[in-house]
């Protein structure tokens, strides 16, 4: 038997000369009929308008020849690979502004260009304030004030003490630190200048002050962010958000340090879908501990996303025909076409929802020349050689070509 060089070329010839008694319309029904002639491909079809699929019998030498392979269907852990980019943002919960709650003017600046990196309680800048200077004097006014009362005279002692911790208070309030209040308090004497200092360690971002400037109360005067960690911002498809969760750990490269592999976690995701390009907005944590990471930066992201086990095969196994997607299931010598379900696919593979069972084996390859056949074997036209329906025993070979070894 020698199919291998000839088989296409068989089927042709059968085709072209089948007598006019085996024509593929013979036996139709007037439905069937109608609907080869509309759809202008000639087969049988279901009731959804679908090719019918017969079951195949190919011998080895057929298999050979046609490149037939098969895949045992397996279960297992599948990991999706989700890679979108983001950029480098400054955390919200980072920054800190400095400003003043009282008029007055700045003397000196301490911190004087953007970007400088400043310590937590590091003097910013001196501010004169007459205000402040009142305050004081009215903490030093009352203190003396309680120093001077009689002691014996209880309502004349806690008036004078309400009135040192309303003087206090007020200082306090006004945001003077509390070493500057002890300090005026212990001394007795005013200050002229009052220091304000860094409320976190960190980068300075924006310096909106100059030597000399009057500032009001609630004006912005350094903005300052601590860049130790950072966050990357990115988008997922619609598609992807089911198996995105706050705590997923994430793999983060940046364009500005190639070759350099960071990983971070999700820590938020946005609660709405921004309806004009269907993804989801995310957040990441990275830590930054030598502040190599700057604000801006642009990042790709991968988040490994576990879907579970699951049964799959390779993507090359499925026939997707449109309407539904099948598989040629190999049982007892025949090839079964089979309807499946499919879910998620990751890289190559392809997960099964409904159709197929862990150990059964499907064709991985040459599937569509199968599915040809299958087909040609609904309407009577199979390739000659080939075998359709139930699986028959083989035939024993003519003795002529037992000893046939060409």
């Amino acid at each position: 038997m020698r199919y291998s060089a000839l088989i296409i070329l068989a089927a042709l010839t059968a085709a072209c000369s089948r007598p006019a008694e085996e024509s593929p319309m013979a036996g139709m029904t007037a439905e069937e009929h109608a609907r080869m002639m509309a759809g202008g491909t000639q087969g049988a079809f279901d009731s959804a308008g679908s090719a019918i699929r017969q079951p195949v019998h190919l011998t080895a030498e057929q298999e050979r020849a046609l490149g037939v392979s098969y895949v045992t269907v397996t279960r297992g852990p599948m990991t999706r690979e989700i890679r979108t980019v983001g950029d480098i943002v400054t955390p919200e919960t980072a920054i800190a502004e400095v400003t003043t709650r009282v008029e007055g003017f700045v003397e000196t600046l301490a911190v004087t260009t953007t970007g400088e990196q400043v310590r937590r309680g590091q003097p910013l800048l001196t501010l004169y304030s007459p205000v402040l200077v009142a305050a004081q004097e009215e903490l030093l006014a009352a203190q003396r004030l309680r120093a001077g009362v009689n002691l014996g005279d209880t309502v004349a002692v806690r008036n004078a003490q309400a009135l040192v911790d309303a003087s206090r208070q007020r200082l306090e309030l006004w945001n003077v630190p509390d070493e500057t209040v002890f300090e005026v308090a212990s001394t007795g004497d005013a200050r002229r200048l009052v220091t304000l200092r860094a409320p976190v360690s960190g980068i300075v971002l924006e310096k909106a002050v100059v030597n000399g400037q009057r500032v009001m109360p609630g004006m912005m005067l350094y903005r300052i962010a601590d860049l130790s960690t950072v966050w990357v911002e990115g988008d997922v498809f619609e598609q992807d958000l089911r198996f995105v969760k706050a705590g997923m750990a994430v793999h983060i490269e940046v364009s500005a340090y190639p070759g350099v592999h960071l990983m971070g976690r999700v820590s938020f995701v946005y609660p709405t879908v921004d309806p004009m390009v269907r993804t989801n907005h995310i957040r990441i944590e990275l830590a930054n501990p030598d502040l190599k990471l700057k604000p801006g930066m642009f990042a790709t992201v991968y988040l490994d996303a576990p879907i579970g086990d699951a049964i799959t095969v390779p993507m090359s196994a499925v026939i997707a025909t449109g309407e539904r997607n099948v598989v040629f299931v190999r049982e007892q010598g025949m090839l079964m076409p089979r309807a499946v379900v499919m879910g998620t696919r990751v890289g190559d593979r392809i997960e099964i929802l409904e159709g197929l069972s862990v150990g059964e084996m499907v064709v991985r390859s040459a599937n569509f020349l199968v599915d040809a056949e299958s087909r040609l074997g609904s309407t009577g036209t199979g390739m000659p050689g080939m075998q359709h329906g139930p699986a028959a025993p083989p035939a024993k070979p003519p003795a002529a070509e037992e000893h046939n070894h060409d």
